[in-house]
């Protein structure tokens, strides 16, 4: 139906989170109508997002470094002294981070898991990021391990896994308290009901 080109281009679009075909080909046909200097400009932008952007070597969010840091291997947040080094704050993915950032209620540090699993399997579990939030816990300043995965039957069940897998370490685990709705993900939560599920942790 559409052109082999075309077509390519909406297969690698549906591979994005959310985005079926349809979405997939509304995004081609209005690459189709841009110039050829705004074409250059996005594709220019996308091979900058992979030169210059790096992923913490601690919590694995994102970062550009500045001019001054570039051999830095810590984002913003690890880097900063104010942060609170005893509180550990586990979510699923980087667009969790930002809104709970959002509330300025909390001060500590993060570690994003890199999603959920739909079981937990050996293999399915490998895709996730539990061992290397093991190997920050241990040994470490951390007193608290707040575990604020989306309250989903996904996240549930990893949360409940990462409780048994963190208890031998002997750190303080909680989760957000009330607020948030079953099904629900942090990311689309308004700022009064994280702060809410923040401060009611338990």
């Amino acid at each position: 139906m559409y052109s082999s080109t075309v077509q390519k281009l909406i297969d690698l679009f549906s591979k994005f989170p959310t985005v079926g075909p349809r979405t997939a080909a509304r995004f081609v046909f209005y690459l189709l109508r841009l110039s050829k200097e705004e074409v250059r400009e996005l594709t220019s932008v996308i091979l900058k997002l992979k030169d210059n952007v790096k992923l913490c070597n601690s919590c694995f969010k994102s970062f550009e470094p500045s001019p001054g840091q570039q051999d830095s291997k810590l984002c913003e947040i690890c880097r900063d002294p104010a942060r609170n080094k005893e509180l550990l704050c586990i979510v699923e993915k980087e667009t969790d981070l930002i809104p709970i950032e959002k509330t300025k209620k909390y001060r500590g540090l993060y570690f994003i898991l890199g999603g959920t699993v739909p079981a937990l399997r050996k293999e399915e579990l490998k895709k996730l990021r539990i061992k290397e939030l093991l190997e920050r816990v241990k040994d470490s300043a951390i007193k608290e391990i707040i575990i604020a995965l989306n309250p989903t039957t996904e996240g549930e069940a990893i949360t409940l896994y990462l409780e048994r897998m963190l208890k031998p370490l002997n750190k303080k685990t909680t989760r957000l308290g009330r607020g948030l709705p079953l099904g629900a993900e942090l990311e689309y939560a308004d700022d009064d009901t994280l702060s809410s599920a923040l401060e009611s942790r338990r």
